[in-house]
């Protein structure tokens, strides 16, 4: 028996019915057209289909579509607007060369966008202990950390105060 399931994902409201324990990964793949996340292992082991899930990180390979009904979803779709500039990490993986073969990047995107809003200026070991449970087998990792170091500088930041109307220079 199929189950109507409802969710936000990138921002826009999303049906589909489905069996109750089809994985969010195909849900949002073969149902929902957002083929950016990618199948690694199936297993939950390589990180490459991670997406936010209420603003969490999580395996859409062991996340049944039923657990979906009513989240809010980030896909690597969603991590900049169709019509905008690329976020921060997205540009930094771009020109630092973080992207390789491309199947863990989805997911080392999403990971590193999620590490990046939660500590903007993330030391070497945080960004190494925060992507060990995503696996790359392209690059020994060292583009990828330098890609999201590059971001975190690459953020906006806060504006400078302006100065005060005829305070002297």
């Amino acid at each position: 028996m199929n189950v109507k399931i409802s969710m936000q994902a990138n921002g826009a409201k999303r049906h589909a019915t489905v069996p109750p324990m089809k994985r969010l990964l195909d849900v949002l793949r073969d149902d929902l057209g957002l083929t950016g996340t990618k199948e690694g292992c199936g297993e939950g082991e390589c990180g490459a289909c991670s997406v936010l899930m209420d603003g969490e990180v999580v395996n859409s390979c062991l996340v049944a579509a039923c657990q979906a009904d009513g989240a809010e979803i980030t896909t690597v779709e969603g991590l900049a607007p169709d019509d905008g500039p690329l976020s921060a990490i997205q540009e930094a993986f771009w020109e630092y060369g973080g992207a390789q073969c491309g199947i863990c990047t989805p997911g080392m995107l999403i990971a590193s966008a999620d590490l990046l809003s939660k500590d903007p200026r993330p030391t070497e070991a945080t960004v190494r202990e925060t992507l060990s449970g995503n696996l790359c087998r392209c690059t020994g990792y060292v583009k990828i950390i330098e890609s999201v170091l590059a971001a975190s500088r690459m953020q906006k930041r806060p504006a400078k105060k302006a100065a005060k109307k005829g305070a002297r220079r």
